[in-house]
């Protein structure tokens, strides 16, 4: 068995320890933020498969991963459904209210939540979660406004960042990783 080599700040752990859903915005985080369009107009996207298994690992250690987003795609539904992310909220700049109704849904509090944004629009949800992460090439008053903020980029692990914070927080990164290294 493999021993985890992770570690994070007591400090940050503790502040995530009581998180039981966790918000993330699409551009700038789970993508790069470029928007590459092919000649006829279609949306084209990449995503990182270290932050979509994060998302996974998530899911097993009964952390709701939802997705709150500006815009809106095929290729995004498409990625989102692979993954199972059952919650979210397409093309809306207004986050908090989508992030709200999510909670409600699942009937959590803020005091459950993180998320994670890079841009003006994420910081509502980022403000009232109980931990807020950013990517290193968030705008800089998100990454201000973040109790972490992450070594990768964003769409280049960042999202993984945050989910290996919340599951050595719960305790469970440990078991997850034995179960691939046992």
């Amino acid at each position: 068995m493999t021993l985890p080599v992770l570690q994070f700040q007591p400090e940050l752990l503790l502040r995530a320890q009581g998180v039981r859903v966790a918000f993330f915005d699409v551009d700038g985080v789970l993508t790069d933020g470029s928007l590459y369009f092919s000649e006829t107009g279609e949306t084209i996207k990449r995503f990182n498969t270290l932050d979509g298994h994060g998302l996974k690992l998530l899911q097993k250690a009964g952390i709701t991963p939802a997705v709150i987003t500006g815009r809106d795609s095929a290729p995004l539904r498409v990625r989102l459904k692979a993954l199972g992310v059952e919650h979210a909220v397409f093309g809306t700049e207004d986050k908090r209210p989508a992030a709200e109704e999510i909670l409600e849904t699942l009937g959590l509090a803020w005091s459950q939540a993180a998320a994670m944004g890079d841009d003006w629009p994420d910081l509502p949800v980022m403000q009232r979660s109980a931990f807020a992460c950013a990517p290193a090439n968030a705008q800089i008053e998100v990454r201000h406004a973040a109790h972490y903020v992450t070594q990768a980029r964003g769409g280049d692990g960042a999202a993984r960042e945050l989910c290996d914070l919340l599951l050595v927080a719960t305790g469970r990164y440990a078991s997850l990783l034995a179960d691939y290294t046992a």
